[in-house]
């Protein structure tokens, strides 16, 4: 598959490095030097995004939090950021991965061959119903209660998939960071409690069914 890349970063030599190398390894590239740019690049519907954190006007987390809502494909963040904070809001917003500046090629084309590969797994999965009023589309990467989206970002839908393709297995923090974060992604495990908040808040507008139970000193499993 000839896959389609977007490469967001105000620095032209950095754009034109990361081009040509992923040009030549077969992907079509897309470019953007700015966050306004890179909104108007993402109706192209890339499979993967490379994002610079430090743009111009918009910058990378701004961006990624305006997509996340309805872009699904893997963010790796580009920055010379380190501090945790950092780290903690790139993911809270949606994004998959960092990748400190300078980097290695040859590492970031494993991780985005990676997440690709995460991601094709996860969109060859079947359509599966749980419960009378919930449905997951696994292949569509939805929820729907009582046949109404709701409307979950990426990561939010993530750890639904993990957990309900699990019913009954007890995941804590760590495991959940690690199973969709990533292993050698540079963050912690804090962030998983807050997506998993919003998610509940979520279908709790819908139903007053319990579908995320909270094992107190364990972690989290799927109930139905």
């Amino acid at each position: 598959m000839n896959y389609k890349i977007l490469i967001a970063d105000d620095e032209k030599d950095i754009v034109e490095m990361l081009s040509a190398f992923f040009t030549g390894k077969g992907y079509a590239v897309l470019t953007a030097y700015d966050g306004e740019e890179t909104l108007r690049k993402i109706e192209s519907r890339p499979d993967m995004i490379l994002l610079d954190v430090n743009m111009p006007g918009m910058d990378g987390f701004e961006v990624c939090r305006r997509i996340r809502e309805h872009v699904f494909c893997p963010i790796l963040f580009l920055t010379a950021r380190i501090e945790d904070r950092d780290k903690v809001k790139g993911f809270s917003v949606g994004g998959d991965d960092y990748v400190v500046k300078p980097f290695s090629l040859m590492e970031l084309e494993a991780r985005v061959q990676a997440h690709l590969r995460r991601e094709g797994r996860r969109q060859n999965q079947a359509r599966v119903k749980f419960s009378g009023e919930l449905l997951i589309d696994y292949s569509e990467r939805a929820v729907y209660l009582n046949g109404q989206n709701v409307g979950l970002a990426k990561k939010e839908f993530d750890i639904v998939e993990l957990l309900s393709q699990n019913v009954g297995q007890v995941f804590d923090k760590e495991r959940i960071y690690e199973r969709i974060w990533g292993y050698d992604s540079e963050g912690d495990s804090s962030v998983v409690a807050e997506h998993i908040r919003r998610l509940r808040a979520k279908l709790a507008v819908l139903t007053d069914q319990t579908y995320i139970e909270t094992v107190w000193g364990c972690g989290y499993k799927w109930m139905r």
